[in-house]
């Protein structure tokens, strides 16, 4: 029967070849998918509470990749690996590497003369990595753990809400969160600062 997805608003369409990745072959839905990754997810949460990793660990490539692995390693064969084609998002697949390590130099840069909160500094990188768009699924829940990670292990803050929602179904919180994305591509970080605090 195979993999038949449908696609929400700001989803990314998961092409056939990446589709053959899925580890769980009787994963047939989107709610089924949906459910299994996040276990992993989950999962890949209780791994950073146990290691409370520190900002240079984070700040990384290697961490970036492991965190993703950890996330959906259940699910996807290539979990844990930038896309290898091009999306609807993001940067060209050759750029990946490069666009990553500028943004985290970015963001080494903001920390060491404290250019914005760090509340800030974390909603700014997780923005920006959903529109590098590193991996080919998920880059959205890896972009928001990874910004809780930054503000809770590397500064000691709460984790972000994010709209106290499931942010991958369809509903109200949703569209805002990606109304709020697209505020910040046009450099206007308030409503999805305002968002990840609510």
């Amino acid at each position: 029967m195979g993999l038949d997805l449908d696609y929400s608003d700001g989803q990314t369409p998961i092409d056939e070849d990446e589709k053959e990745g899925l580890r769980i072959k009787a994963i047939t839905t989107r709610g089924e998918l949906d459910e299994f990754e996040q276990l992993g997810v989950e999962k890949a949460i209780a791994w950073t509470m146990e290691r409370k990793p520190t900002l240079k660990q984070i700040l990384t490539e290697d961490y970036i990749k492991e965190l993703h692995k950890r996330m959906f390693a259940d699910v996807w064969m290539w979990a844990g690996e930038f896309r290898t084609t091009n999306k609807n998002i993001g940067v060209d697949k050759f750029m990946i590497g490069v666009e990553l390590k500028k943004q985290l130099d970015d963001c080494r840069y903001w920390i060491e003369q404290n250019v914005f909160s760090v509340d800030e500094i974390a909603v700014r990188l997780s923005h920006r990595i959903v529109s590098i768009h590193p991996f080919a699924n998920g880059n959205g829940r890896h972009s928001r753990l990874l910004a809780d990670i930054l503000v809770s292990s590397g500064f000691g803050k709460p984790v972000f809400s994010w709209g106290r929602v499931n942010l991958t179904k369809k509903g109200e919180a949703r569209a805002r969160y990606l109304s709020a994305l697209q505020e910040a591509d046009n450099q206007n970080y308030a409503p999805l600062l305002q968002f990840a605090r609510e």
